[in-house]
This record gives C-alpha cells, sequence and structure tokens, in this order.
C-alpha cells in the first residue's frame, strides 16, 4: 500500500455546547472533513481509522467503512466533504488517523488525515 500525497484534506472542529453536559463528563464535537482530489485519477474512500485522545491521556481507535454511511467517488479536482462527530470525557482532545483510498486502476493507498483539536473554545491555550 502507498502513502498517497495528492489528496489534500482540511478540518473545521467545533464544540457543541447544545448536546454536552460537563457535569457528567460528556463534550461533543463535530468535525467537517474537505477531502481534496489532487491527483488525475478518480478515487474512492473505502475505510477510516481513527486515533482519538482526550484530555487525559485515553485513546480510542475507531476503524471502519467509508465516511457518514458513504464510500464516495472523488473526481480529479473535486472535493467531498462530510461531517460527523464524537464525544469526549474531557473538555479537550486531538484526533488523527487515515483514510484508505483506492484508484480507478485498482491500486490502494492509505491517505494520512492530519492531527486535529478539539476542544472548547476557552480551552485553547
Amino acid at each position: 500500500m502507498q502513502l498517497l500525497s495528492q489528496v489534500y484534506i482540511k478540518v473545521q472542529s467545533m464544540y457543541l455546547e447544545s448536546q454536552s453536559t460537563p457535569e457528567q463528563h460528556r463534550y461533543v464535537f463535530a468535525y467537517t472533513m474537505k477531502i481534496h482530489n489532487i491527483s488525475k485519477k478518480i478515487l474512492q474512500l473505502i475505510s477510516r481509522y481513527w486515533i482519538i485522545t482526550n484530555g487525559n491521556g485515553k485513546i480510542t481507535q475507531i476503524h471502519g467503512e467509508g465516511v457518514a454511511g458513504k464510500k464516495p467517488y472523488i473526481n480529479p479536482g473535486n472535493n467531498f466533504y462530510y461531517t460527523s462527530g464524537t464525544v469526549l470525557e474531557t473538555p479537550i482532545g486531538i484526533m488523527q488517523g487515515h483514510y484508505i483510498m483506492v484508484d480507478e486502476n485498482n491500486d490502494v493507498f492509505h491517505v494520512e488525515i492530519p492531527i486535529f483539536r478539539l476542544a472548547i473554545q476557552t480551552y485553547i491555550h
């Protein structure tokens, strides 16, 4: 499996105060992913792997097919957006991981997702 550098990933995360209950150590975060195909081939996102670390260092790993219930095809030069979420026991944490993608030649690629922060705005230093 190769590392594909022809996919650009951008992440925006947001704390969902209305769905969180801090007194029960439940902090809900949403994140929107932008996946931009800068290659010359059609790509399909077939699976994801996440490492989620809360503010106490507790690590959760998530594996699954596709994203948000889809295995999207992304044409050259196009973007795919999706929004998902996670729940932490702390008001701050980080996520990182990778996607597995396949191109139109059935070559399989590993696409790194850069580390990003999940945090209540007042907790960012």
